[in-house]
């Protein structure tokens, strides 16, 4: 399938004026079949795309009692091949497990949204997509609902989908700060209410920034800041000016290896050319229990 992203909408979405509207109507259609495929702008079809997740919907992988629950993507080629490769390594990479546990970064969905195919009843229940229009990533807001009502994630591994790099996409109408506020709810709704205490490893810029955006119950819980940088560790612990306590928190900036687990990762995967990886793999911990990436 060639998917060509910020492509002229079809008179259906036109209608409706965004996106959203098109993949409602598609979906709203009485001859749409029980499973949904949609893309983010009208392309031509490949044969073996539809039908190799279909028999992946029924497979015994992925289990009788929540076949119904799951949206099933695949991997993508980006074209041109050079554009957004970090992020392309990511969404064709992710393990199966990972594909649940990496839902907080700013990556977003675990399989892209042009690939997501999923029954008719389970996106009914989910409750379709937000039609507030342009600026609103109404593929994420889909995306944790599905996880909040207990969907699951599965990715067929062939390549079934040319993914068009466009800079008139529509997602690059959608504002970072809101990305943002979505995520940081998100996590806290997810990953943090279940946790009384952790640790933010780093003690940059991401990571007091996502210290600030959490709510007050939170950023309690926050035993201390972790790095690997000695100037920042040598401060000793980051104090929040904003803040209308007195005394001003102070949050104290650990060396990762001194530092308590479970920790929320604000520093981006692939960029270090391995060197946090490494350090991330002496700790010995397990992804989605001792650890969440938000990055």
């Amino acid at each position: 399938m060639s998917e060509e992203v910020g492509a002229p909408m079809s008179p259906v979405s036109a209608a409706g004026g965004h996106v959203p509207f098109l993949h409602k109507e598609l979906c709203d259609r009485d001859s749409v079949p029980a499973k949904c495929k949609w893309p983010a702008a009208p392309s031509p079809p490949v044969p073996d795309n539809p039908q190799l997740q279909s028999r992946a919907s029924l497979d015994s992988i992925i289990g009788e009692g929540c076949r119904i629950q799951v949206i099933i993507g695949c991997q993508v080629r980006r074209e041109p091949l050079d554009s957004t490769e970090r992020y392309t390594r990511w969404i064709n990479n992710l393990t199966p497990g990972q594909l649940l546990t990496q839902v907080f970064t700013s990556h977003g969905p675990t399989v892209i949204m042009p690939t997501w195919f999923c029954s008719r009843e389970w996106f009914c229940h989910v409750g379709k997509f937000d039609e507030g229009g342009k600026g609103v990533p109404e593929d994420l807001l889909f995306f944790y609902e599905h996880i909040r009502k207990g969907g699951g994630v599965f990715r067929v591994d062939q390549c079934l989908l040319q993914y068009r790099y466009h800079p008139q996409a529509a997602t690059h109408s959608v504002l970072e700060g809101t990305i943002w506020n979505h995520r940081v709810r998100f996590l806290e709704d997810r990953a943090l209410k279940h946790w009384t205490s952790f640790t933010i490893w780093n003690a940059g810029k991401q990571g007091r920034k996502l210290y600030r955006s959490l709510s007050t119950a939170n950023q309690k819980k926050v035993a201390a800041f972790c790095d690997v940088d000695e100037n920042k560790i040598a401060k000793g612990f980051y104090t929040y000016q904003e803040s209308k306590e007195r005394p001003k928190p102070q949050i104290p900036i650990q060396h990762f290896r001194d530092a308590t687990p479970p920790f929320i990762i604000c520093v981006k995967l692939d960029l270090t050319g391995g060197g946090f990886e490494e350090n991330l793999a002496t700790l010995h911990l397990k992804e989605g229990l001792d650890y969440h990436h938000f990055n």
